[in-house]
């Protein structure tokens, strides 16, 4: 429960420091006092938008701090996830907002962030204000409400496992399908690049090897002409080269005995003699061998042809990047006929998924239209307490695609008078009509989803009198479970807290500042007085404020 309150430089307060108490407390003011400002503050602990606008003119920030007993409530396991400082007993959460409209959150005096300040005081507190009675008329707020009743948390787990494993089959089949189609639309064109490429049947070093023969082939004529002569030049004639240094070596061996130089000389000219004599050879071969063919050369220009334009077509300059290309086309035609197998494996998937995930949503609709005839009992017996004896209502539940919390749509029919047939409850109840339901509905799910602390803020909007009275005790019966703190303008709602406190603005200094009081029980009587009479303080009106609040005891302390 909210055991402390803090708050600094918030708007109109200045500096605001309470204490609450378990029970039922009621918060009461003049319209205007600063109790909105209050719950303004502490949204703020539950994750609401920081707005530097509301830093008290002239501060740099703005401090909400709050204690709360959380003992009982189990939530060292969270604390433990968060690796957050834990204390079993206690509590301290604390948001800070800076003039430049950032905020920092700690929990325990430790840095937490936004979500983690979410996550923990989700759990802890619950502010019911005046457009949460809408809710009534939203599907997924009824969907939760019968869960918290159903208390099928086992059932939704296995739903939620089997959703999933829904969704991510169908997002692959999805996704695969998008890759089928789109690759089958330029299938005809693969399998035409991969003909044509297959039937070029390139090698890798094809291109290098065919432009040195085409070269080659362009100038036969000349390179046979210089073979020719060469090997003329080294062979035939009076002259040539090899038989003139036959001539030298044989004059050099003649020289061998008397001058022994003669015989090294000799035996190094026979050496390339037989060098020239085998080069000269193959200078004739070579000669021989080179013709000008047209045909090869149309060939091979035929063949760097196809090359080039295969090079360009595709946007590479090598034939190794092109046969690189073939090969990654086959791939891809391949995974074409390979995605269609697979395709055909996630249509079974998806059949078998479906089955279970139809037989789980069925078990978790089962759940809820149990705890929602149940819940609908009991809110016809509450609202008949709170003035509406011939309510009828029921929650109408209709089928949808498979969501994340099941396959259920639910909507809320109601009807406050007898013989009038059922309607959605957002079109048909008036403001204290939908004011009560929400409170017979929070009195009647608080044992199923229990908060520490709930803050009606004017849940009493549009009634008055016994119902008042009624909506009251409600409250004060819910705050057996918990605590429960109502602001309200009804002096039969503030009478029954088992603690009052006032807010109220006053002048000063720095101008005009909001405070929050616990009231003692003499200043109880004469602030519920006010509230029956206005601003001019009666008789009549102290009278009947003290009547109010001894039946209020009196109530209490029956046995």
């Amino acid at each position: 429960m909210l055991k402390h309150l803090y708050i600094k430089s918030y708007a109109l307060i200045d500096e605001l420091d309470i204490e609450f108490h378990s029970g039922f407390s009621t918060l009461t003011g003049e319209t205007g006092a600063g109790k909105s400002i209050i719950l303004g503050a502490l949204s703020l602990l539950l994750g609401g938008r920081a707005d530097s606008k509301a830093i008290k003119a002239g501060e740099k920030k703005c401090t909400v701090e709050a204690t709360f007993d959380i003992a009982g409530l189990g939530l060292g396991d969270f604390f433990e996830q968060e690796e957050l400082d834990y204390e079993s007993d206690e509590c301290i959460v604390r948001r800070e907002v800076l003039a430049s409209g950032k905020s920092r959150s700690f929990i325990n005096d430790t840095p937490a962030s936004l979500q983690q300040l979410k996550a923990l005081t989700s759990r802890l507190i619950d502010i019911h204000s005046q457009h949460k009675n809408l809710l009534l008329g939203q599907d997924h707020f009824l969907i939760g409400t019968l869960d918290g009743v159903a208390a099928n948390d086992r059932i939704r787990a296995e739903y939620k496992a089997q959703y999933d494993h829904y969704r991510a089959l169908r997002q692959e089949r999805d996704e695969l399908e998008q890759q089928v189609q789109a690759a089958k639309a330029e299938e005809d064109y693969l399998t035409f690049q991969a003909t044509q490429l297959g039937e070029a049947n390139l090698t890798e070093n094809e291109q290098e090897e065919l432009e040195n023969e085409l070269n080659m082939l362009s100038h036969a004529e000349e390179i046979k002409n210089a073979l020719f002569q060469a090997a003329r030049l080294l062979q035939d004639g009076e002259t040539n080269l090899l038989g003139q240094l036959r001539t030298c070596i044989q004059l050099l061996h003649g020289q061998a005995d008397v001058f022994s130089k003669a015989r090294e000389l000799a035996d190094r000219m026979e050496s390339s003699y037989i060098e020239l004599n085998d080069i000269a050879d193959e200078v004739s071969r070579h000669a021989d061998e080179v013709e000008f063919d047209p045909e090869r050369q149309a060939f091979v220009g035929d063949r760097l042809n196809l090359i080039y334009t295969l090079e360009q077509k595709h946007h590479v300059s090598t034939v190794a990047e092109l046969i690189a290309l073939q090969e990654d086309i086959n791939r891809r035609l391949q995974s074409i006929n390979t995605s269609d197998e697979r395709l055909h494996e996630l249509d079974n998937a998806l059949g078998d998924c479906t089955k279970k995930l139809q037989k789980a949503a069925s078990a978790l609709s089962d759940s809820r239209q149990e705890a929602a005839r149940h819940l609908a009992t009991n809110l016809k017996e509450r609202l008949a307490d709170l003035g509406m004896p011939h309510s009828e209502l029921e929650f109408a539940f209709a089928p949808k695609t498979p969501a994340s919390d099941g396959q259920d749509s639910v909507s809320l029919l109601f009807s406050a008078n007898r013989n009038v047939p059922p309607q959605d409850v957002s079109h048909i109840a008036s403001g204290g009509e939908t004011a009560r339901l929400m409170l017979a509905l929070k009195a009647a799910t608080a044992r199923h989803a229990p908060l520490p602390t709930i803050i009606f803020d004017e849940i009493d909007t549009g009634v008055s009198g016994r119902i008042a009275e009624k909506m009251a005790l409600t409250m004060k019966e819910m705050s057996a479970n918990g605590q429960i703190i109502s602001i309200t303008h009804l002096p039969q709602i503030a009478a029954r807290g088992d603690r009052q406190y006032r807010v109220f603005k006053q002048e000063e200094s720095q101008g005009t500042v909001s405070h929050i009081v616990q009231l003692s029980d003499a200043e109880r009587v004469e602030e519920i007085a006010h509230m029956l009479s206005g601003e001019a303080l009666t008789d009549a009106a102290v009278h009947n404020a003290q009547a109010l609040l001894d039946g209020a005891h009196t109530l209490t302390t029956q046995p």
